[in-house]
C-alpha cells in the first residue's frame, strides 16, 4: 500500500516556488521551527517519516509510519490495535482515572459512548458554544485590534480556550482581578499542565507513581465540582448534555477530563498557527480576494498544523500490513504530522483531499468527538483576523519550548493599512 502520488508530487513544486516568490523565511520553515522548539525529538521523526513509507520499525520506539493511507487502516482496525496497552494513550490515562477506561475508552462501552455522546458537538452546537463563549471577548479585541492595537494571538487564544472549558463544564470563576481574563488564563495552565503529563511518553506510556499522584490532583480539581452540579447543570453545558444523553457521572467526568486534555494545547495552538500560515505563505490575499475559500482555509489550517503530530497504538494481534507483519505486542507510532504534510504547504484553495480525509482529527472509532468545535473556533478566529478585508502582518513571535504541542508562546499580530492586493 504505497502513498499516494499525488500526495507527495506537490513538495518539490511548492518549495520551488516559495524560492521564486522571495519568500525563504517561509511558512513551511517556521512550522518545521515550531516543532523543533516544542520537542527536539518531533524533527527526528518527522526526518523518519521519509523512510517510514510504508512502515518502519524503530528500536524503543516500534513500527512508524508517515504514510496516509496505511495510518487510516491502522486507525480503523479495531480487531487488531488498540490504544488502552502499552503506547496507546488509553494506558496512560487509564492510570490516572481508573480501570474504568478499559471498558468505555477501547472496550465494549466504547462504542456506546461515541453513540451516545456524538451529539455533543455537532456544526450547529459548536457554533452556538462559540457565540456563547466567546462573543462578548471577540467583539472586545476585534474592535482593538481593527482600530489598530497590536494583538497577541497567543495570549488571547489561551484565554479564550480557558473560557470555552469554563463554558462548557459549569466550572466556577474567581471575578473581581484586575485582568479578567488572568482566571482564564490560569484555567488554561491547568489544563497545559495535565496534558503535559503525556511528555515523555513517547518511548513508554508507563507512569511512575508520584506522576500519577500529581494527575489525579490536577484532575480533581477540574471535575472535582461536577459531583455537586451534575444533577442539575444547566443543558447548555457538557455536563448537562452528557446527563440528559443519559452519560452517568463517571462517564461524565472522564469525557470532562479528556476534554481538557485534547481541547485546550490543541485548540490554542491551532488558532495562533492559522494566523501565522495566513501571513507566511501570502494566502491570507487570496482569501481576501476570494472568500468562498474560508472553510478550505480552515481545512487546510488544520491539515498543514496537525496539532497532535503522533498517534500511538498497541498491536494486539498479529498483522500483515503494507508488506510488513506487525506481531502483537508491538507499538505503532503514526506521524499525522508528517503524514498530512506530503500535499505541501498551506494554500487556501487547496482542493479536497479523499486520501487525508481528516486525518488530523484521526479516524476510525477515535476520530476527534470535538471536530466540529474546533472548525467553529478558527472559523471566529478567521474572522477576527480577516473579518474587516485588510490583510494582517506579523510584528513579533516567539515559539513555545519543552511543550506537549506545538505552539507559539508569543505571535502579536497588526492590521496591514494597505488595501488587500
Amino acid at each position: 500500500m504505497p502513498v499516494a502520488e499525488d500526495l507527495v508530487a506537490p513538495v518539490r513544486e511548492r518549495r520551488l516556488s516559495l524560492l521564486r516568490d522571495g519568500r525563504g523565511d517561509s511558512a513551511e520553515a517556521h512550522e518545521r521551527r515550531l516543532l523543533a522548539a516544542a520537542r527536539p525529538a518531533l524533527p527526528v521523526l518527522n526526518w523518519l517519516g521519509q523512510f517510514a513509507r510504508p512502515l518502519m520499525k524503530v528500536p524503543r520506539l516500534g513500527w512508524v509510519t508517515a504514510d496516509p493511507l496505511i495510518a487510516r487502516a491502522l486507525l480503523n482496525d479495531p480487531e487488531h490495535l488498540t490504544l488502552l496497552s502499552e503506547g496507546g494513550v488509553g494506558h496512560l490515562w487509564a492510570q490516572i482515572l481508573g480501570d474504568w477506561v478499559y471498558d468505555l475508552f477501547d472496550g465494549p462501552g466504547h462504542h456506546d459512548l461515541r453513540t451516545r455522546s456524538r451529539e455533543l458537538f455537532t456544526e450547529k452546537t459548536s457554533r452556538a458554544f462559540v457565540d456563547r463563549a466567546w462573543g462578548e471577548r471577540l467583539g472586545r479585541a476585534r474592535a482593538a485590534f481593527e482600530a489598530g492595537e497590536p494583538l497577541d494571538l497567543a495570549d488571547l487564544s489561551r484565554v479564550l480556550v480557558g473560557q470555552m472549558v469554563t463554558t462548557l463544564l459549569g466550572l466556577p470563576v474567581e471575578t473581581g482581578r484586575a485582568d479578567p481574563d488572568d482566571a482564564y488564563r490560569e484555567i488554561f495552565a491547568t489544563g497545559e499542565e495535565l496534558a503535559a503529563i503525556a511528555l515523555g511518553t513517547t518511548a513508554s506510556t508507563e507512569l511512575p507513581p508520584e506522576v500519577i499522584a500529581s494527575a489525579r490532583a490536577i484532575v480533581e480539581r477540574l471535575t472535582g465540582h461536577i459531583d455537586a452540579v451534575y444533577a442539575s447543570a444547566d443543558r447548555d453545558t457538557i455536563i448537562g448534555r452528557c446527563r440528559e444523553l443519559g452519560l452517568g457521572l463517571r462517564e461524565t467526568k472522564g469525557l470532562a477530563t479528556l476534554l481538557m486534555v485534547a481541547g485546550t494545547e490543541t485548540a490554542a495552538s491551532a488558532m495562533a498557527r492559522l494566523a501565522a500560515l495566513l501571513v507566511d505563505s501570502g494566502e491570507q490575499h487570496r482569501l481576501l480576494a476570494d472568500p468562498s475559500h474560508r472553510e478550505d482555509a480552515i481545512r487546510e489550517a488544520l491539515r498543514v498544523t496537525s496539532p497532535a503530530p503522533i498517534i500511538g497504538r498497541s498491536v494486539m494481534a498479529d498483522l500483515e500490513i503494507g508488506g510488513r507483519t506487525l506481531r502483537a505486542g508491538d507499538r505503532v507510532l503514526i506521524l499525522t504530522w508528517t503524514a498530512n504534510n506530503l500535499a505541501g504547504g498551506f494554500r487556501v484553495d487547496r482542493p479536497y483531499l479523499p486520501q487525508l480525509r481528516q486525518l488530523w482529527f484521526g479516524a476510525g472509532r477515535h476520530l476527534c468527538l470535538g471536530g466540529p468545535l474546533a472548525r467553529a473556533e478558527l472559523g471566529a478566529i478567521l474572522d477576527l483576523l480577516l473579518g474587516d478585508g485588510r490583510p494582517i502582518r506579523v510584528a513579533r513571535r516567539r515559539y513555545g519550548h519543552r511543550v506537549l504541542i506545538p505552539a507559539y508562546a508569543e505571535l502579536v499580530v497588526c492590521k496591514d493599512a494597505a488595501p488587500p492586493r
